[in-house]
């Protein structure tokens, strides 16, 4: 609601009763207006009741109301009081006498004045209104700061954040920074500048700057890197300095930058050259960072997932002293941040938290949340009160592959080669060493818009990957393809993401890995991620035209043989290959058990 129209309407309901006030006050009882000549014949007639003279204060004119007996009243202003005084008593009826009516101060000297001061503050409310943003007028608060301001009351504390245990010991010590500072200069320690959070989405920066606000018993000032950029020139440079001077004011404190890449990309790469808006603020940023004392007691925090694209120099030390990596937590971080989450949901005696971790291997914090709030969501469709481990596979395959559309018609024809280009992934899944073993394989379409699904199951984190990995992972990925070819002896449309897939992965190998004999130990990678126009503008490659066929012909290479050593594989596996896509057919959907089984028949 916005609260300029709430004072708006206030004050004109106040002036509202204010000039129905004064009109009330002026009003006058309702009476029938007649003449002398009136009342002497009512007089004659004998059908007055009462009579009441009201003089005026400029005697002796006045008023004269009369009741008469029939109920009716009525008034006759009169020159000469004393004159209706006489006639009445000639007719034997004694008139009541008022007292001359005083004159109503308030109305007179009071009520004037109340009206203009009235009117005045309304005007002066309404003008201030305006310039401080009122109806829809933002024009003086463009420059201030949008920064919101905790005093460390918050409910999330470093207890909620799981898994991050040696981010958390860094920012321990920031906290500590804050609380005894004398602790550190007196050994000639200077308080860091800034921490950089980054990492992948979902693994918990912005949590961890939540819980830095909930645990400090400093003020806390928080804001998007996007709240800095508007479209009028010069509005974020003038947020920036609005926020390091109410930073200053309330030193020590922390200062965190939700999503700093917004406002932080590399200078130089844009269009808009040096004049770019975004340059402007971020140019005001790092004199400000740079520009407060040493020790001045204001910790700048940043988030982000895209460090690559920051620019330099607000990288170096003196403005983020600290980079704290936030990645995807390993098998003991999972299992913590499983447990911080299912602590509000009621859970089945099936359920095995330790084994969900092992089976989530590359979840980030977010994907864990969103994996038991799926299955909740599942046992609350089924009306249970609590979750069961089937509601976590439901949601396991749900949040890796898609939700399963089970009344989606598709011919037999297409099922049939559904069934046979599954069931070669699937082999290939348990044969090779290093990609298995198989964790689900269905032939039930998805929401991604794939015909059916072949999950692994990764049984533990690996931190590199090996050459012999990735091309097991080409393999894997060409195993629908083959048995296709196999099995009718032709191909379809439905490997193309796999084949994308395999292709990519080559490629990578050859430039960026250095996996390749031919090519030699040398990247030749062109930083596909890359995403500034300006730079894209001006690329130039990193080899030559001749180095570029060669890696071409290498890539190729590498998917034949991935090829021939796959369609081997499935060959000597033919047996399985049948038995596994009949069942398949007949089922639409097996398990780890029952797909090993087919290899001891």
């Amino acid at each position: 609601m916005n609260r300029n129209k709430g004072f708006n309407a206030y004050f004109v309901v106040i002036i509202a009763l204010l000039l129905f006030t004064v009109w009330f006050s002026t009003l006058r009882e309702p009476h029938d207006y007649y003449s002398k000549s009136g009342l002497k014949q009512d007089l004659e007639q004998n059908n007055v009741a009462e009579v009441m003279i009201r003089p005026n204060k400029e005697t002796p004119t006045g008023a004269v109301y009369v009741e008469l007996k029939q109920g009716a009243e009525k008034v006759l202003y009169v020159s000469d009081v004393k004159e209706i005084e006489q006639l009445l008593s000639g007719y034997g009826i004694e008139a009541s006498m008022e007292n001359v009516p005083q004159e109503n101060w308030f109305l007179a000297y009071v009520l004037p004045i109340l009206v203009v001061v009235i009117i005045a503050v309304f005007f002066f409310v309404m003008m201030n209104a305006q310039n401080s943003g009122g109806n829809g007028s933002k024009m003086m608060n463009f420059g201030k700061s949008r920064a919101k301001l905790s005093l460390g009351n918050g409910k999330t504390t470093l207890k909620d954040v799981a898994g991050l245990r040696e981010e958390k010991e860094e920012l321990e010590e920031i906290i500590e920074f804050l609380k005894e500072p004398a602790k550190f200069t007196k050994v000639g320690a200077r308080i860091p500048k800034g921490v950089l959070l980054e990492g992948p989405p979902g693994t918990g920066k912005t949590l961890l700057a939540k819980a830095i606000a909930g645990e400090a018993n400093v003020p806390f000032f928080s804001i998007s890197g996007s709240d800095f950029v508007e479209m009028f020139v010069g509005v974020g440079a003038s947020r920036v300095r609005d926020l390091f001077s109410e930073a200053k004011k309330n030193s020590p404190c922390i200062v965190f930058i939700d999503e700093i890449d917004a406002v932080a990309r590399r200078r130089g790469t844009g269009m808009g050259g040096g004049h770019d808006e975004r340059e402007q603020t971020l140019n005001q940023l790092l004199v400000e960072m740079d520009g407060f004392g040493i020790n001045e007691g204001i910790i700048v925090m940043a988030a982000t997932n895209r460090v690559d694209i920051l620019d330099p120099a607000i990288l170096r030390p003196g403005r983020f002293d600290r980079k704290i990596t936030v990645g995807t937590p390993d098998v003991g971080g999972r299992e913590e941040i499983l447990n911080v989450h299912a602590k509000n949901k009621p859970l089945g005696d099936d359920v095995d938290l330790k084994q969900i971790a092992q089976t989530t291997a590359g979840f980030t914090g977010a994907d864990l949340e969103n994996l038991l709030n799926e299955a909740a969501i599942c046992a609350a469709r089924d009306n249970r009160s609590f979750v069961k481990q089937a509601d976590i596979k439901h949601a396991f395959i749900k949040v890796g592959i898609g939700a399963e559309k089970k009344s989606r018609i598709i011919s037999d024809k297409e099922k049939k080669i559904t069934a046979y280009h599954e069931a070669g992934h699937a082999i290939l899944f348990h044969v090779l060493p290093d990609v298995g073993p198989v964790y689900t394989v269905s032939i039930i379409p998805t929401g991604i818009g794939a015909a059916g699904y072949t999950m692994p199951l990764p049984e533990k984190d690996e931190m590199f990957l090996t050459k012999g990995k990735m091309l097991q992972d080409i393999m894997v990925s060409l195993g629908g393809r083959i048995a296709e070819e196999i099995v009718f002896d032709d191909i379809t449309t439905g490997a193309s993401s796999d084949i994308k897939k395999a292709t990519k992965t080559a490629r990578r190998m050859v430039t960026r890995f250095g996996m390749s004999e031919n090519i030699g130990v040398i990247n030749y990678d062109d930083d596909d991620d890359e995403v500034f126009i300006g730079r894209d503008l001006a690329h130039a490659k990193s080899h030559s035209e001749a180095v570029s066929g060669e890696i071409d012909k290498e890539v190729k290479h590498i998917i034949d043989e991935c090829y021939n050593k796959a369609k081997q594989i499935i060959l000597e596996n033919k047996e399985v290959l049948e038995s596994c896509a009949q069942l398949l057919l007949e089922k639409e959907k097996i398990t780890r058990d029952e797909f090993e089984a087919l290899f001891s028949v």
